[in-house]
């Protein structure tokens, strides 16, 4: 999705993944699995996403699970990952507020500021950019602003109010929240409990002047439907990325999952506890319905099993 990036002159080590909603527009591929682990070109798009985490210098991701979590703890059990990565496991749905402030609990170093994503969202712009925008900003959050993805334009009258143009492309100055954040320490106790955070604690930071804004150009879409699925295989497929290379750690991360219901301990051994789903607001954007998977942790089962 990206090559190796440059770190800003803060780097930030620590991230979370929020990958707990059950993505009931994405079925079939989300009906034995979560929206994060259908794949795109051979891996599931929480590896992606990890892989680009890694490319910016972070060391540790926490992945929110909720929707068939074992299915993600699995994974990040058995696969070879570039970071760190451990689970926490909602024990009841907290929304994507509550899965935020539930994971950052967790992060090995709680005075850093850390990334935010959405688990569903293909972002090609460079993480260490939003990072370095956020440093300058001295806000207590910054938020990817990207062009809205509108399959059929928007409709421009003239003066006298008659339609001029059809399927016209958005204006350069309309942005949609591109679901990827950079939040400092001060965040955490202003995210709610329950419930989303766009509700909440975005607009009371808009209200104290502390969301930052930056405005990216480069790729994005949210994978909400089969539509933006098959878009999306499809423009990989056409235009191979190189894969983003991690930065060298210090040391092997081990892998680990933990229990959610209150801030665990970092210990290495998985104690999971599957967790029923989160429902999302949809988000503008999309990338476009193809056949159900026949392989990986999303194919359905064969017959007699």
């Amino acid at each position: 999705m990206c090559s190796p990036e440059a770190s800003p002159s803060v780097p930030i080590r620590q991230a979370v993944i929020l990958a707990g909603g059950r993505g009931g527009r994405l079925a079939p591929y989300t009906d034995l699995c979560p929206k994060p682990m259908v794949e795109v070109n051979g891996a599931p798009l929480l590896r992606h996403q990890i892989n680009r985490f890694a490319a910016a210098g972070v060391e540790t991701v926490v992945v929110s699970a909720g929707y068939r979590s074992q299915v993600i703890t699995d994974y990040v059990r058995t696969a070879d990952l570039p970071v760190r990565t451990t689970v926490v496991v909602e024990d009841l749905p907290l929304g994507r507020g509550g899965g935020l402030k539930l994971a950052a609990r967790t992060l090995p170093a709680p005075r850093e500021p850390w990334f935010a994503v959405y688990g569903d969202i293909w972002a090609e712009f460079p993480l260490t950019a939003l990072a370095a925008h956020h440093v300058r900003s001295g806000a207590l959050a910054t938020v990817a602003l990207v062009p809205p993805r509108l399959p059929h334009g928007t409709v421009v009258c003239d003066a006298a109010g008659m339609v001029a143009e059809l399927a016209a492309p958005p204006p350069p100055t309309c942005t949609v929240n591109g679901g990827v954040y950079v939040f400092a320490p001060g965040v955490v106790p202003l995210l709610p409990d329950e419930g989303d955070h766009a509700d909440t604690t975005l607009p009371h930071l808009v209200r104290l002047g502390q969301l930052a804004g930056y405005r990216t150009d480069g790729f994005w879409c949210a994978v909400n439907t089969p539509g933006d699925l098959r878009e999306l295989r499809a423009r990989v497929a056409a235009e191979p990325q190189a894969q983003p290379q991690p930065q060298p750690q210090p040391q092997p991360q081990a892998k680990q999952t933990a229990r959610s219901s209150q801030p665990p301990p970092h210990h290495p051994g998985p104690e999971i506890t599957p967790g029923p789903s989160r429902h999302r607001a949809r988000r503008p954007g999309a990338c476009g319905p193809q056949r159900p998977p026949t392989s990986g942790p999303c194919a359905p089962p064969s017959p007699g099993r």
